[in-house]
């Protein structure tokens, strides 16, 4: 396969620093990769660290020195999540980064957290008085069960191994309270890959663990517990309801095509819009009446 030309999929970098990083990326996400488990909760802070400290072009370094472009992130991802906050609400976004997000919401809600994995990334910020960084070198969400209202993450699960995805997707339903809600964006695979393989490779092979579909994070999101899933079509930083039924069957239609044709289509502001990934997911309510039929039927059991 030939290698993709940056200008192609707007990175101005020199070619030598988009190989480059590219190089460090796979030996990193080789090292993700290869471990086991537990070798892993240890891993990912350091590869991070590792990855922002050998690649001091990276494309998350130049948002945050380029005020517009954070301040149009900002703007789109606050668009999604501003209608589900409430002035009593806690809120926590999991790979916070920069923070510019969670520090957005804070005026908005009682309480923010900002959570991430890597120090280099989160060096000299400073939050508001309602707003906590909390690192955790192990990647595991620290925070008591039924505590959060609102958790919000955007480019996280692909990040990791599917395994710790899912692990961290059951702590994240854990940490929300009843009828709490999980604001999830990730990049559509079949629009990918979305990590800097995607000049190189067809599918994603650097630190974009895993890609997921509409229909894959449906299916973890029901099986870890989430009652009801919304899903949201994003087009120009705006975003609309859109039933997920509908974005289901666009990717089975599309994973039927030749790559060279499903490339083309989705390269369109069309799909790109629709393929957006964006998951919302509701916690189930527990009201009295269930609880009260619970404690009996326990108590005959017992």
């Amino acid at each position: 396969m030939g290698i993709i030309h940056s200008k192609d999929k707007g990175d101005d970098r020199p070619f030598d620093r988009i190989l480059y990083h590219y190089q460090v990326e796979r030996e990193l996400s080789d090292r993700l990769r290869k471990a086991t488990g537990t070798e892993r909760k240890a891993l990912y802070a350091t590869v991070y660290d590792e990855l922002y400290r050998l690649i001091p072009d990276h494309p998350k370094f130049k948002e945050k020195e380029k005020s517009d472009l954070q301040r149009v992130r900002v703007s789109s991802q606050f668009n999604l999540v501003r209608r589900f906050l409430r002035s009593e609400s806690t809120f926590l976004e999991v790979g916070a980064g920069d923070c510019a997000l969670t520090t957005e919401v804070a005026k908005h809600v009682m309480k923010a957290f900002a959570f991430d994995v890597s120090q280099e990334i989160t060096r000299g910020i400073i939050l508001p008085a309602n707003t906590s960084l909390v690192i955790s070198k192990e990647g595991e969400i620290p925070f008591d069960r039924e505590s959060i209202d609102i958790t919000f993450s955007s480019d996280v699960m692909e990040h990791l191994h599917p395994e710790d995805a899912y692990e961290q997707l059951e702590a994240i339903y854990a940490a929300l309270k009843p009828s709490g809600l999980y604001v999830c964006h990730t990049p559509n695979r079949l629009t990918g890959p979305w990590d800097i393989s995607k000049y190189f490779d067809d599918v994603s092979t650097c630190l974009h663990l895993h890609e997921y579909t509409v229909r894959e994070l449906d299916g973890l999101f029901k099986k870890v517990g989430f009652t009801r899933t919304c899903y949201y079509a994003e087009g120009r930083g705006k975003f609309i309801r859109f039933p997920i039924f509908i974005a289901k069957i666009i990717e089975y239609l599309l994973e039927a095509m030749p790559l060279s044709v499903r490339r083309l289509l989705t390269r369109t502001l069309l799909f790109k819009a629709l393929l957006g990934a964006n998951i919302v997911g509701v916690k189930k309510k527990t009201d009295c009446g269930t609880r009260l039929i619970s404690t009996v039927f326990t108590i005959f059991l017992w």
